[in-house]
């Protein structure tokens, strides 16, 4: 495929075809290299064909083959022209990050260490088809779906300060369980409080770097400090609204007259029926998964206490924020010097608003979002901030991790012969793990180096470095 370099980080895919738009990939010359690229950039431009498509196909550096869409991608629709798409929101609905900081700091904990990460393990379910000792009844359940994050907290699992630090306050209107399949009620009733598996995750880390004081104070962050990381989604509830919703598009993709370069872009009218209901199905998942993480961060603080014998004030951990990955949103952005509503999808890609926006909580708005964005759990993970610039090329994104470079077969297969437990622990990061192959799906080497990727949105102004985060221990699903 033939690029235009625009500048050191940014690319142009030139509209060719039944393109709509341009494509626009923050990346550099060396990460675009590689025959990895090949795919995802194919991606982009079939994504820019689709009807009301705003501006451009747009790309971040942890780029990488998706369903439809590239892992990485975000795109930009028409409120009343464009369409809404499965396959850019993905299966795991809401797969998102949240980043509590601590009063420790890593001399406080470096002898209960191994306890601790013992306990993360023995108290927080991992692992495919993990269940939690949370069993909903099917009205209970509905409840979660429509409240979120809010159920979590009403429900003894947190303090009302974490709604604030939560993107939307965990909660995306909208929501209809009506719209929900039985099947997928069912897969979620017992998953509530568990990780997952694959690239989940519990951490606990240290601020290692601060890159800008003022910011990193208003974040809550100095160096030393001891934070908790946890990564996690909607689990099968999610996986079964995505797997629902593409079967129904399907079947009514005759009756839409839209032309796919790829059957997985298979999309439905912003103003049809069916558009109607995956968004209120996708919210539903989208409050589950915040309804999660909320839970999974208050049996950490319980782990944290007990494991080290202290109270919530010697603990002070305090959410940072909790950003999700996989979604669609209705939002207003300026296009071509018009305020517009827009579809966003952002697949694998992190928002990114700059101070000032409404959307943020008080506390906040002085200084922007908080962007968090996790390494492989043998290296770092950043924590960077929105900026007026995001809101003006990419509507207020960012990227979201590191990107995978090898998949999970040949992740394992090069780790043939190799102690990747040992590894970690000779670099000082204790692991615990579900699986049998986990550890080499998720080696480090499986994934694109998180600084290269962080100083691209860095270096083009989309989202600017605040802190460096790094692991100790890592509890994976």
């Amino acid at each position: 495929m033939d690029l235009k370099r625009i500048d050191d980080y940014r690319w142009e895919v030139p509209r060719t075809g039944d393109m709509r738009v341009p494509g626009l990939v923050f990346a550099t010359a060396e990460m675009l290299a590689t025959g990895d690229a090949a795919e995802p950039l194919k991606q982009v431009a079939n994504v820019a064909t689709l009807p009301g498509i705003v501006r451009a196909s747009l790309a971040m550096p942890d780029m990488h083959w998706g369903y439809g869409f590239p892992i990485g991608g975000v795109a930009a629709f028409d409120w009343k022209t464009g369409v809404v798409s499965p396959g850019g929101v993905g299966y795991d609905i809401n797969c998102g990050v949240r980043l509590a900081s601590t009063g420790l700091m890593e001399a406080d904990i470096r002898k209960h260490l191994e306890p601790l990460v013992n306990a993360l393990y023995q108290h927080i379910p991992s692992g495919v088809g993990s269940t939690g000792p949370l069993k909903l009844s099917e009205k209970e359940e509905k409840r979660v779906l429509v409240d979120g994050s809010r159920w979590a907290v009403e429900n003894g699992f947190g303090e009302a300060a974490d709604l604030e630090h939560t993107e939307d306050g965990g909660c995306l209107a909208g929501a209809d369980p009506a719209t929900v399949s039985d099947r997928a009620l069912k897969r979620g009733r017992q998953q509530l409080g568990t990780l997952g598996s694959g690239n989940h995750f519990v951490e606990v880390g240290v601020v290692e770097e601060i890159f800008d004081d003022a910011v990193a104070a208003a974040f809550g962050l100095h160096p030393g400090q001891v934070t908790l990381m946890l990564h996690s989604g909607s689990r099968g509830f999610g996986y079964q609204v995505c797997d629902d919703f593409l079967a129904l598009m399907n079947a009514a993709a005759h009756t839409t007259g839209i032309a796919l370069p790829d059957r997985q872009l298979v999309c439905a009218p912003l103003g049809s029926d069916i558009a109607r209901r995956y968004l209120a199905a996708m919210a539903c998942a989208a409050n589950y998964a915040w309804a999660n993480r909320q839970i999974l961060l208050h049996r950490s603080r319980d782990v944290f206490m007990q494991t080290l014998g202290i109270g919530p004030r010697a603990l002070a951990m305090d959410l940072v924020y909790d950003v999700c990955h996989n979604i669609a949103k209705r939002e207003r952005h300026s296009v071509e010097g018009a305020e517009k509503w827009l579809c966003v999808h952002r697949k694998g890609a992190t928002r990114s608003f700059p101070a000032g926006h409404p959307a943020l909580s008080e506390r906040l708005r002085g200084v922007g979002q908080p962007v968090i964005i996790p390494g492989d759990m043998g290296t770092a993970s950043y924590v960077l901030v929105g900026t007026p610039l995001a809101m003006e090329e990419t509507f207020g994104s960012t990227c979201h991790g590191a990107g995978r470079v090898l998949s999970r077969t040949a992740a394992i297969k090069k780790s043939k012969g190799r102690d990747i437990h040992r590894e970690l622990q000779d670099k000082g990061i204790l692991v615990r793990w579900t699986g049998r192959h986990t550890l080499k799906e998720e080696m480090p080497e499986a994934y694109k180096d998180i600084s290269q990727v962080v100083d691209v949105v860095h270096g083009a102004g989309i989202s600017k470095k605040v802190a460096r985060l790094r692991p100790i221990a890592v509890v994976k699903g």
